[in-house]
């Protein structure tokens, strides 16, 4: 198995899957479930190949799901080699995608296929939805294929992204929740004019000011057991014609809220519209909505995978609902139970990445321990 998961990431890695094009890497791992009695059904949309593919009709359903397509390489002169030609180098397997998640593809693959070897006529059902549009604008991904799985009501029990979550060693840490994302485009409008004649105009940087001290220092909630209190955060401010003398006429800012499920949208638009009437501004305001917090608190899947992670490696993981959104939190609507959990991220996104040879190894036996504990009962 350790051998035939290397081999498979070598194989998808070098396809050149830059988002949103899967690049063949779909027909891969199709040609490898078909063998082993999985139903197979492509869900094209647009340019975004997705596929959802599912052995066994009963409950409980077990999800593996992930992504095949990769974010740019950057200057490709700045690599030590070439970022689609898969090269091992000091027991790392290096290439775009090694690590995110083109690795956990290969040990899902390899995780099933000796899970249906041992256990060919195993209870309940396992699927794996994957696409080609996560790392991009995830709006012809995963999401598509959630609708189609809940249009005709096909639940999900179970599922485990394999995003990579682990920071200093394989199965260090597991993700059991995403916080959402909430993003505003606001435009606070004043009146143009001479610099030095302020008093015919109105600066709007300057009344919105004592908003934005105030929306910064906000307290939005204070956060649960698994989350961290909710944050806001300016991420572009802008306004003015470029002359030195010269009031603008408006100041656009972008922000964006990370909040935890001790918050909801429609609590966060109101406090900050309430905040921004207060100081009596006149303003335009556009809001984004990207995804919604999860969380999956400890139970069944937690459980399995913590004590699958412990028999091979030896440690304890820890449970994290940090950094950004990821496709879990589209799955959640259809699934109760989500975790993520993957290889070491250190490299993610990054000139010259890669993963470990060492945690291809393990990897696969934790999906596949995780399988038996949860399919076997």
């Amino acid at each position: 198995m350790q051998n035939e998961t290397l081999a498979l990431a070598q194989a998808l890695i070098a396809c050149r899957s830059l988002t949103p094009f899967d690049n063949g890497c779909q027909e891969i791992l199709i040609s490898r479930l078909e063998k082993i009695g999985f139903s197979i059904e492509r869900v094209r949309c647009g340019e975004v190949d997705n596929l959802w593919a599912r052995r066994g009709t009963t409950a409980p359903l077990l999800c593996f799901a992930g992504h095949t397509d990769v974010v740019p390489t950057g200057p490709v002169d700045k690599w030590d080699s070439d970022p689609f030609v898969p090269v091992i180098r000091n027991d790392r397997l290096y290439g775009r995608g090694a690590a995110d998640m083109k690795g956990s593809l290969a040990a899902f693959i390899t995780a099933i296929e000796a899970f249906v070897a041992a256990h060919p006529t195993h209870g309940g059902s396992i699927g794996l939805l994957i696409t080609s549009d996560e790392e991009g604008i995830a709006v012809d991904g995963t999401v598509r294929v959630v609708e189609t799985l809940k249009a005709r009501n096909e639940l999900i029990d179970y599922c485990i992204v394999g995003e990579p979550t682990c920071v200093d060693r394989l199965g260090d840490t597991i993700k059991n929740g995403r916080r959402g994302s909430l993003s505003g485009t606001l435009t606070v409008k004043g009146i143009q004019g001479h610099i030095a004649y302020p008093h015919l105009a109105k600066n709007p940087i300057h009344l919105a000011a004592p908003a934005i001290a105030e929306l910064a220092q906000a307290r939005w909630d204070e956060g649960n057991e698994y989350f961290p209190p909710t944050t806001w955060q300016i991420s572009n401010i802008y306004g003015g014609t470029g002359a030195t003398n010269v009031i603008p006429g408006e100041v656009t800012m972008l922000f964006n809220f990370r909040f935890s499920t001790a918050s909801t949208v429609e609590s966060l638009q109101q406090r900050v519209h309430e905040i921004l009437d207060r100081h009596g501004l006149d303003y335009d305001l556009r809001w984004e909505f990207s995804g919604k917090p999860y969380l999956t608190p400890r139970g069944s899947l937690v459980d399995a995978i913590s004590h699958a992670i412990s028999t091979v490696t030896g440690i304890e993981p820890a449970l994290s609902t940090s950094g950004g959104t990821s496709d879990g939190r589209f799955i959640a609507d259809i699934c109760p139970q989500v975790v993520e959990m993957g290889p070491r991220n250190a490299t993610i996104h990054k000139l010259n990445e890669y993963v470990e040879v060492e945690d291809l190894q393990h990897l696969p036996h934790i999906y596949r321990l995780t399988l038996e504990s949860l399919l076997l009962r």
